[in-house]
């Protein structure tokens, strides 16, 4: 049966969001936000880990998203509104500071992922034009493209998912023809396809550890698949087409990681593509030299902005939908009257994004701050699926074998451990945001109690 959106008068009388992303749309949104800035920036400093066997942490990492996507799936299916994680804890807990720390852990997740998207947008687009803009130059360009995604993000989704479709077939293209030059060179005798199985520890010893840390760079490329829960509400029968879209997302990625790594490492030496923050340019420059460099740079831009638009449009509806639970002010649930976009809570973001690109720095301990927090999110949404078990609803809905989130819940504290050789000032940093989200939660709940004191 063909699918139907929602009478937009229904959408206007209830203050929802349109419902406009079929499967098609949805399985290009989740595609386009795991194959982001990860598998272009990681890939040697994984190699660096581990040498030749450069694919296993990837194929690691794809195995715990994977455990952890089943339990989005049962509670997205279950629960088919915008708000994902915090909305599931809500729910599962019903501990306000909780749930608020959890939107907060989320929200800052895909902003400052956004943040250093455009950053790199920046760089790369002065360095592709030659221009010398000096230090105050780069962050001004940063601005400029959050600005352009914010415009975006708020004249509606079904612009954005288009725009989306665009940029998700371009950072394709380019992981394709990394593949493509490995498999033309593996045919033709060029490279060593035997490095893939070596390993290669830096600093010697066993191979557990090794892979462990490597596993927990690579997770950082994985991450985005939990953005599209966040989109449920703008999805036609969201409880109907997710298992399969999320599910065959997640399989098209995670096969294309491990093909990328394998063809990156026939054509160059792991002690070689772990130098430098273009790992996979080197691969183009082995395999194709004839290859013209700047247009690669060029499909490298297209996959940070990318990465921009689909966090920024998550954090928006994140907030949107939290504002709906009344975890956080109405005001951030105001949808724009002719456009049908939260456009507080794209408001909102884009500041605190500009914040960041301003202020904050480091690619590297940034991104990594990031799947740090989302690791320690993923292991309450593994427990909360459990919890939520005893909450019936009338419609038919996912329901994952109860090992799998045990496991989730497992896997996803284990690799957010310090043992896992993870740098300290991921923990400084996310320890400094969760402080500004206490404060916040507190001036939160102080203009709530305020705003209900007036009424």
């Amino acid at each position: 049966m063909k699918n139907t959106i929602e009478p937009i008068g229904d959408d206007e009388e209830r203050g929802e969001l349109k419902r406009v992303m079929g499967p098609g749309l949805l399985l290009l949104f989740i595609v386009g936000d795991v194959l982001g800035t990860g598998i272009y920036a990681l890939t040697g400093q994984v190699a660096a880990e581990v040498g030749g066997v450069v694919w296993l942490p990837f194929l690691i990492a794809f195995v715990v998203a994977l455990l952890t996507a089943c339990s989005y799936l049962e509670l997205v299916t279950k629960y088919p509104k915008a708000a994902g994680a915090a909305l599931y804890t809500h729910k599962a807990f019903g501990i306000h500071f909780v749930t608020f720390l959890v939107a907060f852990a989320v929200m800052s997740s895909g902003i400052t992922s956004a943040a250093t998207a455009s950053r790199a947008f920046a760089a790369n687009f002065s360095t592709s034009l030659g221009l010398d803009v000096g230090s105050f130059g780069v962050p001004l360009i940063a601005v400029g493209f959050i600005a352009l995604v914010a415009a975006i993000n708020f004249r509606g989704v079904g612009e954005s998912v288009k725009l989306n479709v665009l940029l998700t077939v371009v950072e394709l293209t380019g992981l394709l023809l990394i593949i493509g030059i490995g498999l033309w060179a593996i045919a033709g005798g060029q490279g060593d396809v035997s490095r893939a199985w070596t390993f290669e520890a830096p600093e010697g010893g066993g191979a557990f550890w090794p892979v462990v840390a490597a596993t927990t760079l690579a997770f950082f490329a994985m991450v985005g698949f939990e953005d599209s829960v966040n989109m449920a509400e703008e999805c036609k029968k969201p409880s109907k087409i997710f298992p399969k879209v999320l599910l065959g997302g997640l399989a098209i990625t995670g096969t294309i990681y491990v093909l990328v790594a394998i063809s990156a490492i026939t054509l160059v030496p792991a002690a070689e593509l772990g130098e430098g923050e273009t790992p996979l340019l080197k691969v183009i420059q082995a395999g194709a030299p004839a290859f013209p460099v700047g247009v690669f740079a060029v499909i490298t831009m297209f996959a940070v902005a990318n990465s921009a638009l689909i966090n920024m449009m998550m954090a928006s509806r994140l907030l949107y939908g939290m504002s709906r639970e009344g975890v956080l002010p109405a005001s951030l649930g105001k949808v724009h009257s002719a456009r049908r976009t939260p456009y507080i809570a794209i408001i909102f973001t884009s500041l605190l994004a500009v914040a960041l690109i301003l202020f904050a720095g480091g690619v590297k301990e940034l991104g990594g701050t990031t799947a740090l927090l989302l690791l320690c999110v993923f292991a309450i949404v593994n427990v909360a699926v459990l919890i939520l078990r005893k909450d019936k609803v009338s419609h038919k809905h996912f329901r994952t074998p109860t090992i799998l989130p045990v496991l989730g819940a497992l896997t996803c504290a284990f690799f957010a451990g310090p043992w896992t050789g993870r740098d300290p000032i991921q923990y400084v940093i996310a320890g400094c945001l969760l402080v500004l989200g206490t404060v916040l939660w507190l001036a939160t709940v102080q203009f709530m109690r305020t705003a209900s004191q007036s009424a």
